[in-house]
């Protein structure tokens, strides 16, 4: 049973008092079908989320926090948080992912979700508790394992570029395959990433590094053409130059070799990111000897002093886990 837990029926009784629709929406859902644990819970109320927060909170002694901007509210409370928001309805301008929002029906929320497969919804109303709510066929994609917006992908990316790297982690993360009008749309839209700010994309980043095969995200940021645009030196790394009989071999087909190895042994995001970087260095060592062929003297020396300037640029700590990525690529 999707509602098990107890909170819930609470939440149930609370909205039909106040005669208002509630919905738990987005992730949870989806982690439900997938057989993935979640502790953080969306709720989507037709109505004030605040008010729906604040009774949930009152009857479970807990703490209740209000944020009046976004019109958004979370209570933790034995070993989950909720988070409360009215459903609305988003219009964006193009040079802000921060959209106007106004109050909406649960259709208009689900619309301005970012994939089908977090579209989904449970309704927690008493007449109708635990029935889904898919207006746009996300448990087909579940099935299919794929990524796929729910309205027009070009204006689901352009209204919030980030949604292309989210695109990207959650086909690394979950093994999922990126509907092909879905993948065309990000690689019209790259250039677009740039009104993102560096955080944002680092976080999006960090979880691509962490999925369970992150060579599958790294191809697909080379191929949407993100990855030239967030990170140039790991795009740098691609290609192979041959004179004569002599080659090299493809050292971002490498790297994403390294880290896969790595990836199986260890979680370790730092272990990790010094597999991406062991040899970023590769294409400003290259040089050609015709007796012996391509070499690339001194990549672990220039690489090691690349370091810093790279997670400064990508808004990585410049801390211990930085000075270890550095020593592992020396």
């Amino acid at each position: 049973m999707p509602l098990s837990n107890p909170i819930f029926r609470r939440i149930s009784r609370l909205a039909d008092e106040q005669g208002v629709q509630a919905f738990v929406v987005g992730g949870y859902v989806r982690d439900h079908y997938l057989r993935r644990p979640s502790t953080d819970i969306d709720v989507v109320v037709v109505g004030s989320g605040i008010a729906l927060a604040e009774a949930l909170a009152r009857e479970l002694k807990a703490k209740v926090s209000v944020f009046k901007t976004f019109g958004t509210a979370m209570v933790r409370a034995r070993g989950v948080e909720v988070e409360f928001v009215g459903a609305r309805r988003e219009s964006y301008t193009r040079d802000s992912r921060k959209p106007e929002v106004e109050p909406g029906t649960l259709e208009d929320d689900q619309r301005r979700r970012d994939f089908t497969i977090n579209a989904m919804a449970w309704s927690l109303n008493g007449a109708t508790f635990g029935e889904l709510v898919d207006p746009f066929d996300g448990m087909s994609d579940l099935e299919e394992c794929i990524i796929r917006t729910p309205c027009d992908p070009d204006v689901t990316f352009s209204d919030d570029p980030l949604r292309m790297m989210r695109a990207v982690r959650f086909a690394a993360q979950l093994g999922f395959t990126i509907e092909e009008e879905t993948f065309e749309a990000i690689r019209r839209n790259a250039g677009r990433i740039r009104i993102v700010s560096r955080e944002r994309i680092v976080t999006e980043l960090n979880k691509i590094v962490l999925s369970p095969v992150p060579s599958m995200g790294f191809e697909l940021l080379e191929l949407t053409g993100l990855l030239e645009r967030i990170f140039p030196e790991m795009h740098n790394l691609k290609g192979v130059e041959k004179r004569g009989r002599h080659a090299h071999k493809d050292n971002f087909i490498h790297t994403l070799k390294v880290l896969d190895n790595v990836a199986r042994r260890s979680g370790d995001l730092w272990l990790r990111w010094a597999a991406v970087l062991h040899d970023i260095a590769k294409p400003l060592t290259k040089a050609y000897d015709p007796r012996v062929g391509w070499t690339f003297h001194g990549h672990e020396v220039l690489g090691s002093k690349m370091v810093p300037a790279i997670f400064r640029q990508l808004k990585l700590p410049l801390n211990e886990h930085m000075k270890f990525v550095q020593k592992l690529v020396f």
